[in-house]
């Protein structure tokens, strides 16, 4: 997946849910190859500082819901603005939240679906004319194995994050002639602030230590550890970056084979 620098000179980048995470993984590794970012997210202190740490200049800060389509249109009217077309979109923002299914409200089910897939959805449609206008354009949804299989006790995101691998597949076909590509990098338990939250609701409603929860979830990797950032900003790299043209409608599972 090796990849000059500044092999994404001149390419806008938008990343959603850039504050924290995978995102500012993304954000930071995509910086490093001469991107020019549009860091999008609720929380603007935390964008700021995030960008106050990236290689490169000229990066602009975008709050957004992207489950709400008037503010994912403002941001992208704004990130355009700033920086031009957008060229590569990085659908990043999600949210976890877990319930036995006879528990799972209504509430949560939406929320889950709205934050996962209706956020994927609206910043496609966003990002996507400036791509075939262009004629090349990348969008990488960060999906999850629970994409790619089912998780007891999150029935709601394991259904949003299924859906997510579907419209990475339909909406790859529909691009495959236009220059733009689409696909899904799906990681396992990754060291985020997603995982330490579980890890915590484990810990509250079972008794086990934090190194006892973190070792159960650990277990569901073959490799027997928890996946890093920065190992799944790689793997978004190598797929904005020209060696990834043919790799289209893709679900790549960064899950110590967790997913095969």
């Amino acid at each position: 997946m090796t990849e000059t620098n500044n092999s994404l000179q001149g390419r806008h980048v938008v990343v959603t849910g850039a504050a924290r995470g995978i995102g500012a993984a993304i954000a930071r590794s995509l910086a490093s190859q001469g991107a020019s970012l549009s860091l999008m997210g609720r929380r603007r202190d935390a964008l700021q500082q995030l960008a106050g740490t990236l290689p490169g200049s000229g990066h602009a800060v975008v709050v957004a819901d992207v489950a709400d389509a008037e503010s994912v249109n403002a941001a992208f009217a704004q990130a355009r603005a700033a920086l031009g077309p957008v060229a590569i979109l990085v659908n990043n923002a999600g949210q976890a939240e877990s319930a036995p299914f006879h528990k799972t409200s209504l509430q949560l089910w939406q929320q889950m679906l709205a934050v996962n897939l209706t956020g994927t959805f609206l910043c496609a449609q966003a990002a996507l004319p400036d791509m075939l206008q262009a004629k090349w354009g990348r969008i990488i949804n960060i999906a999850s194995t629970a994409g790619q299989k089912g998780y007891p006790y999150v029935s709601g995101y394991v259904a949003a994050k299924h859906g997510v691998v579907g419209l990475t597949r339909s909406l790859a076909l529909e691009v495959a002639r236009k220059g733009v590509t689409v696909n899904a990098v799906c990681p396992g338990y990754t060291e985020t602030d997603i995982l330490r939250e579980s890890i915590a609701n484990v810990v509250a409603k079972t008794g086990r230590s934090q190194d006892e929860a973190m070792a159960e979830f650990a277990a569901g990797n073959p490799q027997g550890r928890i996946v890093q950032p920065e190992e799944v900003a790689d793997a978004v790299r190598w797929l904005c970056g020209a060696a990834a043209g043919s790799i289209n409608g893709q679900s790549i599972s960064v899950s110590g084979g967790e997913v095969m």
